[in-house]
């Protein structure tokens, strides 16, 4: 398998990777306009447009998008992040310049029909509604407010309410005149692809476009602080956050080990000593979140409002611990998950567009998997215990809580701790 790049004269990048034996391809356009992007009165702005990405074009309507794919057995989506909206397709390998089609018909001949967008506005505002009762999603918002507080980066993807309420067509059609650039835009496609056929397409569809240069989202910094929202729920909801690497740090393929090795799987410290051994809690795990400058290290866990404080201490506890004394062993299954679900996971051709426009939106190119895994392997138990050491003594902190959380240990009383 190989993987071929081309950048047209406007600055619009194409690039593929053709996977033999498979009947279908992925297909998407990665557009470089997330929630970071979007200014403080545009907070929400990415994703409602994510939202009428589907809602007709010049040349289709809603119902004529939806048909187009799925009368030739294909599936069309899109998502928003903090740093792209995706808009996506599956389709056999015949359908492959259809599916472009109707990606760039979306992209670039948008209606904004006035009835339509409030439609979407309600749907928007109800999932917005469903997220504010799902506890164990909204804690990771208010955890990341807490982490960037006044940056982008720290406000919600769906957007505030209140914003979502006040978005005009005009306000739309601004974000992608001002976003939706060719420079900012990449189409990825795996599976069974012609690379040249689709540099082809791209400059039928996407070659008139006035060039641009890339805009930079604003830099971020990890500041941290505490989010404490009391409520009667069954449970409490503990979510505590470090700064750790960013996508272009050589650590953070280590960053990643060490989530996993700490609570990434059954066999992790926090799962077995929190869960197994003392039954605090069903669910606890770490995560190693990254942006292209700036990382977050994640700990969750749901409990009791009794058994809070005695969870939160013995997460610092265990962090510490882990900093004196992780051992080969663990890193050894640490590295082998971190390979599996990576080599497992791109046997999926959506996958694998999906990793290319990801690796060429961060590095300006898609390394090969043999190099991932070569620094995956470079990653000693040195490396392991200094950065443990790190995030555990020395990282700015963020903390969230919700529930029945009065008496849960502040963010100071968990710094103390991992100063003791």
């Amino acid at each position: 398998m190989s993987v071929n790049l081309t950048t047209l004269p406007n600055g619009f990048r194409v690039v593929t990777e053709h996977m033999p034996g498979l009947q279908s391809a992925a297909i998407g356009v990665w557009v470089l306009a997330g929630a970071r992007h979007e200014a403080p009165a545009q907070n929400g702005i990415a994703h409602f447009l994510e939202h009428m990405a589907f809602k007709g074009t010049t040349t289709r309507s809603a119902l004529q998008i939806a048909e187009a794919i799925e009368d030739v057995g294909g599936y069309i989506n899109a998502y928003t992040s903090r740093e792209v909206t995706a808009f996506y397709a599956r389709v056999l390998a015949e359908d492959v310049p259809l599916a472009v089609d109707v990606v760039a018909d979306i992209l670039r001949n948008p209606v904004f029909d006035p009835r339509e967008i409030e439609i979407e506005r309600g749907v928007i505002l109800q999932e917005i509604g469903q997220a504010l009762d799902t506890p164990d999603d909204i804690i990771f918002d208010w955890l990341q407010e807490e982490a960037y507080p006044d940056h982008p980066l720290g406000r919600t993807i769906l957007g505030a309410e209140e914003r979502v309420r006040a978005f005009s067509r005009e306000d739309l059609k601004r974000f992608v005149d001002e976003r939706y650039l060719p420079g900012q835009m990449i189409l990825s496609a795996a599976g069974a692809v012609d690379h040249d056929a689709l540099v082809r397409l791209a400059e039928t569809l996407f070659g008139d476009m006035p060039a641009s240069d890339r805009v930079e989202a604003t830099a971020a910094q990890f500041a941290g602080g505490e989010r404490r929202t009391v409520k009667s729920l069954e449970q409490a909801h503990f979510a505590l956050a470090f700064e750790s690497p960013d996508y272009l740090d050589p650590a953070i393929h280590t960053a990643q080990i060490y989530a996993s090795a700490l609570g990434g799987s059954m066999s992790s410290r926090l799962f077995q000593e929190i869960r197994e051994k003392r039954g605090l809690c069903y669910t606890i795990y770490a995560q190693a979140g990254a942006y292209s400058d700036t990382g977050m290290m994640t700990i969750y866990a749901g409990t009791s409002a009794e058994e809070m404080a005695g969870l939160a201490q013995i997460t610092v506890d265990e962090m510490k611990r882990a900093a004196e004394d992780f051992g080969q062993a663990e890193l050894d299954r640490a590295r082998a998950q971190m390979k599996a679900g990576l080599l497992m996971g791109l046997e999926s051709s959506s996958n694998r567009a999906e990793r290319l426009a990801r690796m060429l939106q961060i590095w300006g190119r898609v390394p090969r998997l043999e190099e991932v895994v070569d620094k995956i392997d470079a990653v000693s138990l040195g490396d392991l215990r200094a950065l443990a050491e790190q995030i555990a003594t020395k990282a700015p902190a963020a903390l969230a809580l919700y529930g029945p959380v009065e008496n849960a240990p502040s963010l100071q009383d968990l710094q103390d701790r991992r100063a003791a």
